[in-house]
């Protein structure tokens, strides 16, 4: 029964978005004053008073939104000051002068850039940015979402310079190297899914796509599983990002035919945010002097058990903000245009907000009452069969927390746990929670909310959802099929 109850905030958003066509914003706020009632009500907080604890969830909830929203504002702000500038119509010629079909270079935003992003920055920084991209491009919106979600999930196990292995790492005690290692193979065998799913968005009913979209794939994949194999989970998704598109490029641009003449000039001042975004990113991540006073802008608040923690020097919020003000300096707008741009940008994110909070609300509320762990230990029954389950739990953990490392931190002691008592190996079994918790980035609620945002279709969140949580089920599916051979081999 506490099962069922546990697994109620879930099915009541999957039912009242999928299918009712709920807005996220209504279907959160119902379940989440249901969750907190069950939460609250059946699991409890012992060490705390429900009013206690319900205004410390909250505070969680709030806080975590800021963080989310902090990267939603300046992203959306970008997109609208590129808009007025003309800056957009450029990138969609320059994306164009890839190849003659626009088609090519939007597999270029919806996998390199968006797993580059993801590589270097992560917290959603790859579909704030790539999104608004493809909409440039000519991909409807709610595709160019969908694209953008599957795109960046095969390089989400290892997110932001390898932050989810390291992560889970710290948890369960494991070098890791010895992660990254078992980790890499699950996206190397399921993310070619992914990949499909990105090209049957974008290939818009028509053929020649599959052959640049396979390239794509074999570009990345083969840096990626080297780098991972042989330098841990750092550089993987950033290097293979790189030097995949880089190998790629060339190929493309072999047969590319003709193509418009751009003015060097403009195209730099098109560019120059995201050129600045990349830099930004590359030396606060790779240079030690400034990763130390990074690493150590730490904004932290702790009440009771209840809190929350973000680097300021290192969010995602601060670099599109930089990258907002480059493009305002470089296109030589007006102090004027900024601030209507920046305007217009908050007025359009204050009801994202809203919808954001309530759906972290539900996920903080499933953490903090033990909810989610519930779900978990009732799945460790499996035995032999664990590794079936293991990709679906850190699914799980992400679809709730909206964080590959925070289901990662929250299912990886529970996973070598269940991997020991059925004697297993416990390092594939984590491989295969920290793939499941990359795929459930692409159904995760907030996620999906945060990018209708960027493109301008709020409400629509339930469109993408059944796009990408079938995409989501199947990977998960047969991410437990690849476990299962892994443990046997």
């Amino acid at each position: 029964m506490r099962v069922l109850l546990a697994l109620a905030p879930l099915l009541a958003i999957v039912v009242l978005m999928l299918g009712c066509s709920w807005s996220a914003a209504r279907a959160g706020a119902v379940t989440s004053v249901g969750a907190l009632a069950i939460g609250l009500g059946v699991f409890g907080r012992h060490d705390t008073a429900t009013v206690p604890a319900a205004a410390g969830i909250a505070a969680e909830a709030g806080f975590i939104t800021l963080t989310i929203v902090g990267i939603i504002g300046p992203a959306l702000g970008l997109h609208l000051m590129q808009l007025h500038t003309g800056a957009t119509e450029h990138v969609r010629q320059i994306l164009v002068s890839l190849h003659p079909d626009p088609r090519v270079g939007a597999v270029a935003v919806a996998w390199f850039f968006t797993l580059f992003l993801e590589g270097a920055a992560g917290f959603g920084t790859p579909i704030a940015l790539a999104a608004p991209l493809l909409v440039t491009a000519g991909v409807p919106p709610v595709t160019a979402l969908v694209a953008a979600l599957a795109g960046h999930a095969s390089g989400v196990a290892f997110g932001a310079v390898g932050t989810p292995v390291v992560a889970q790492s710290s948890v369960v005690g494991i070098p890791s190297a010895d992660l990254a290692a078992a980790t890499v193979w699950f996206p190397v065998v399921v993310g070619w899914m992914l990949l499909a799913a990105v090209i049957m968005a974008l290939r818009d009913g028509r053929g020649g796509l599959w052959a640049w979209g396979l390239g794509a794939g074999v570009a990345f994949f083969v840096p990626f599983a080297a780098i991972a194999m042989v330098l841990g989970p750092e550089l993987a998704t950033l290097g293979g990002a790189v030097l995949g598109f880089g190998a790629w490029a060339l190929v493309v641009r072999r047969h590319r035919g003709a193509t418009h003449v751009l003015s060097p000039g403009a195209s730099a001042r098109a560019v120059a945010p995201y050129v600045w975004l990349i830099a930004a990113v590359l030396v606060a991540r790779l240079w030690p002097p400034l990763r130390s006073v990074v690493e150590r802008s730490t904004l932290e608040w702790n009440v009771d058990g209840f809190g929350g923690r973000v680097r300021i020097l290192d969010h995602p919020a601060l670099l599109l903000a930089g990258a907002f003000v480059v493009a305002a300096v470089v296109q030589r707008s007006s102090v004027g245009t900024a601030w209507s741009r920046a305007r217009e940008a908050t007025i359009r994110v204050l009801p994202v907000a809203a919808a954001v909070f309530v759906m972290v609300l539900i996920a903080r509320t499933m953490t903090q009452t033990g909810m989610t762990v519930e779900l978990g230990a009732a799945a460790g029954g499996a035995g032999s069969m664990w590794p079936w389950f293991a990709p679906a739990v850190g699914a799980l953990g992400t679809f709730v927390t909206g964080s590959a490392t925070a289901s990662n931190l929250l299912f990886s002691e529970l996973q070598l746990e269940a991997a020991t008592r059925a004697a297993l190996p416990g390092v594939t079994v984590l491989g295969a929670q920290g793939f499941g918790a990359a795929v459930g980035n692409i159904a995760c609620p907030h996620n999906i909310i945060a990018g209708a945002a960027t493109v301008g279709v709020q409400g629509a969140e339930a469109q993408v959802m059944r796009r990408t949580v079938p995409l989501a089920m199947a990977c998960v599916v047969v991410a437990g099929a690849v476990a299962m051979v892994f443990v046997r081999w």
